[in-house]
């Protein structure tokens, strides 16, 4: 179900997407191995806003529909994609196709983005462009790959960060006592642990490659350091709040099974299983299967109202 936009927004996205190539020029990234340098080395020249320079250009946008501010504030924050786009860059796919759909993140984040509330652009931008790139992860890596159960997708999108924890390198084979340590740690098999870092072990273009010959620039110079500054920690305790918030008031929807079974599904560190859940309430595992999709679903459709009310109150 899509959020309703009006003829203004509308009218303003579409400005974006004639005035700035972003999709085009991604487009173009993949015609040949270099062209991904090439671009970083283009939007490594595009200046980076003041606040008050941000502000101005925003400002004319949104009242205006100025598309020469659009294109400004777009290139100037083209870098933002590419170093939130590293942080995802250990997923088996290429940087070229994470930082073009960042690029679609950003143009959406442009269209969303209300200047008077205060916030700077890259602030409000990030989470639309993470949500972007996140959403491209997940239809790209199907089911297939990633395991239908929850400790399978559980083994998805931990593995590399327990790794990480236990010393072990991307580029070599997990050690014997570590990849037991993984497999009771996510309740998949050592098969399942070694199957799956074989996927997410897909290399990329080198970190240390100059991004040109003039400058000392690398590649790895435009990925973003895994901690986070002091404007992402705020933004992001904010948008946890706002989602816990609606999340709790969708919640409110649903009767007392309801969200008991959403609860012991999806809301605990050890998830009970359908027939588990069935003996439980003395009814089918496809009963409670149907139950809980209801609820899924019922849950999504106040989430989406509740946020539409949100964004165009």
């Amino acid at each position: 179900m899509s959020i309703e936009i009006s003829k203004k927004e509308e009218k303003n996205y579409q400005i974006v997407q004639k005035s700035i190539s972003i999709k085009e020029s991604c487009d173009n990234l993949k015609s040949e191995n270099h062209s991904f340098l090439q671009y970083l080395n283009k939007i490594h020249k595009f200046p980076i806003l003041t606040p008050e320079e941000e502000i101005e250009h925003s400002n004319r946008f949104k009242n205006f529909n100025d598309k020469e501010s659009a294109k400004i504030l777009i290139q100037s924050h083209l870098r933002l994609v590419v170093k939130i786009a590293g942080k995802f860059r250990n997923y088996g796919l290429s940087m070229v196709d994470l930082v073009s759909e960042g690029n679609m993140g950003l143009m959406q984040a442009l269209k969303k983005f209300e200047p008077s509330k205060g916030f700077r652009f890259s602030t409000y931008a990030m989470w639309w462009v993470r949500a972007s790139i996140q959403e491209f992860i997940l239809k790209s890596w199907s089911l297939v790959k990633i395991g239908t159960t929850v400790a399978q997708k559980k083994l998805f999108f931990n593995l590399n960060k327990i790794k990480k924890k236990l010393g072990e390198t991307s580029n070599k084979a997990i050690s014997p006592d570590n990849l037991k340590i993984i497999s009771q740690n996510l309740s998949v098999s050592e098969k399942e642990v070694i199957e799956m870092d074989m996927r997410l072990s897909n290399s990329d273009n080198s970190l240390n490659q100059k991004i040109n010959e003039e400058e000392e620039t690398e590649v790895g110079d435009m990925i973003a350091s895994q901690e986070p500054n002091q404007e992402e920690i705020a933004s992001y305790n904010q948008t946890k709040h706002r989602q816990e918030v609606i999340f709790n008031k969708s919640l409110e929807i649903l009767n007392e099974r309801e969200k008991e079974i959403i609860k012991n599904r999806h809301l605990i560190d050890s998830p009970l299983t359908l027939e588990e859940l069935s003996k439980l309430y003395k009814v089918s595992r496809e009963r409670i299967r149907q139950i809980e999709e209801s609820a899924i679903n019922k849950i999504k459709k106040e989430a989406l109202k509740i946020n539409r009310q949100r964004l165009f109150s």
